[in-house]
């Protein structure tokens, strides 16, 4: 008989696959950081000074480009190579869940307030009337790591776990996960810019307690940028996901990689995580993806590991409110467990979740929504009201409740 297709699959056709499963603007960046890396190494390009995050001549002279020229040079190979490694399953979760142009924003918000905080942390130390320390304001910092920690207290939020592994050797409170990683990484490496990272999570946690959400435009906003004739071209890529959470012309290839709440490179078992970017091919039918949520992400306030089988590519919304073996949820929603075609049911069943009595109002209101759900919604854009009424619906499952919202969008 002939060996598994799989097993026949060469390296090059599996990381074929694997690029192919990177959303838009996550593999953009890969390829704009490599390139420079690329370049910088064939031209002879050393010259950091001119072009990395240096407090004193922001301050001095005022060059605000250094906060955005900074996050995309990196000073050696292993510096881009895990960075960029890191980004990887970090940016594709969170481009699933945003949609391309809104992490595009968001990552130039975190630029520019990581910058400020750094700028004002390197005054501050270096002015205090007790001690001043120059050094820091002397700092020459790049990298896209800072970006990354900020994207780590992001996930991790949105993620609803209660605690996290740090490179599979134990586990640690989720809220603490980010700064154990900072001392970590500055014990095994000591020229990595402390501060910058420190500023990262500074910033993170700044956004996911609402600090920036004057800041962030509506939907609607992101929607007008996505209508407009000039991004015409990066809509129509297969990998671009809309703010509405879908793709306008295809799917995003999936890979059967390991679902836990592990952040890729920066948690869990290093090698397993390694390995587990290599996809696999798959023989499910791919006209039964959700075309508005594309791909095999975790899902969002699942603290669980669910293994997405092969031959089932319904989506996470869909699978639990048809699970015949949780009657509680069926019930309490009011939806009758009846499977229909993965494209139209998703929405179906959406709409039934919002318009749907309760069976039992008792039970309804012990599930009221708590401040911290709804500052989580808050902070990715969401009207306060239409989470409140989102979470209510969805019975506290912030998966499901976010799947209500991007419905009601679209």
């Amino acid at each position: 008989m002939r060996p598994n297709i799989v097993t026949e699959a060469g390296l090059q056709t599996r990381v074929g696959q694997w690029w192919e499963s990177i959303p838009f603007l996550t593999s953009a960046v890969v390829v704009v950081c490599g390139v420079i890396y690329l370049v910088c190494l064939l031209i002879g390009y050393d010259s950091f000074y001119e072009i990395c995050f240096l407090p004193t001549a922001v301050v001095s002279h005022f060059q605000v480009y250094r906060i955005y020229t900074s996050i995309f040079f990196h000073g050696s190979l292993l510096h881009v190579l895990f960075n960029m490694l890191a980004l990887v399953p970090l940016g594709s979760e969170l481009e699933r869940i945003m949609g391309s142009i809104r992490l595009a924003y968001l990552i130039i918000l975190l630029a520019t307030t990581n910058a400020i905080f750094h700028l004002f942390i390197a005054l501050l130390v270096a002015h205090n009337p007790f001690h001043p320390y120059q050094y820091l304001l002397d700092e020459c910092a790049i990298g896209f790591s800072g970006i990354l920690f900020s994207m780590i207290v992001i996930e991790t939020s949105l993620s609803g776990v209660q605690s996290r592994s740090v490179f599979g050797l134990f586990n640690v409170p989720a809220k603490w996960y980010a700064f154990i990683l900072l001392v970590a990484f500055q014990l095994l490496m000591t020229n990595v810019s402390l501060l910058g990272h420190l500023c990262g999570i500074l910033s993170g946690f700044a956004y996911t307690y609402g600090l920036f959400n004057f800041l962030m435009p509506g939907a609607s906003s992101f929607s007008a940028i996505e209508a407009s004739s000039w991004l015409s071209s990066c809509v129509r890529r297969p990998k671009f996901i809309l703010c509405t959470g879908g793709s306008p012309t295809s799917y995003i290839p999936t890979h059967s990689g390991q679902n836990t709440t592990s952040s890729g490179l920066l948690s869990g078992n290093i090698w397993r995580n390694l390995s587990s970017w290599m996809p696999r091919r798959e023989t499910s039918a791919q006209a039964g993806q959700d075309y508005r949520f594309p791909g095999s992400g975790r899902a969002l306030g699942s603290g669980q590991s669910e293994t997405v089988p092969a031959v089932n590519s319904d989506s996470n919304l869909q699978a639990r409110l048809l699970d015949n073996s949780n009657p509680n949820r069926s019930s309490h929603l009011g939806v009758t467990a009846t499977r229909e075609p993965p494209l139209d049911g998703r929405r179906s069943v959406v709409d039934n979740a919002v318009g749907a009595t309760p069976v039992n109002p008792a039970l309804h209101q012990d599930s009221a929504p708590s401040e911290e759900q709804i500052q989580k919604l808050v902070s990715m854009g969401f009207d306060k009201t239409q989470v409140e009424v989102a979470i209510s619906a969805a019975d506290g499952d912030l998966n499901v409740a976010v799947e209500i919202l991007m419905s009601q969008q679209g």
